[in-house]
């Protein structure tokens, strides 16, 4: 038996050259892509989580899957968080804020067209 080569295979990680960038192919320290990569979006739907393990019983809200990247999330985490008048973080791509705000988050991203499900505890 011969073997073919799969035509929609490509090549995820050298070790030559370690991780690859899915567009460009080449290294992610020589990546030609930069900034203009876009952000991992999903299944569109936008899901808030409220979650308290590890935080020594402090809750907070976890707002995963926003189809935005670099300034424009932290830009966008800022926003909500004074709009709860609350403090957070951006960790990765998941926006963290204060406190059991899931109600006010919904409805406010909702305002700015994303699709939003309550996940979790």
């Amino acid at each position: 038996m011969s073997k073919q080569k799969k035509s929609n295979s490509r090549l995820v990680y050298s070790t030559e050259a370690g991780r690859l960038c899915p567009q460009c192919q080449r290294p992610v320290a020589g990546c030609v892509c930069g900034n203009s990569r876009p952000a991992a979006t999903g299944d569109g739907i936008v899901r808030l989580q409220r979650e308290s393990k590890g935080r020594g019983g402090k809750v907070v809200t976890l707002i995963k899957g926003l189809p935005l990247a670099g300034a424009e999330l932290q830009a966008l985490a800022s926003e909500l968080k004074k709009k709860c008048g609350t403090g957070g973080a951006l960790k990765g791509d998941t926006v963290e804020i204060q406190g059991d705000r899931r109600d006010l988050l919904k409805q406010e991203l909702e305002n700015r067209g994303y699709t939003v499900r309550l996940s979790g505890g």
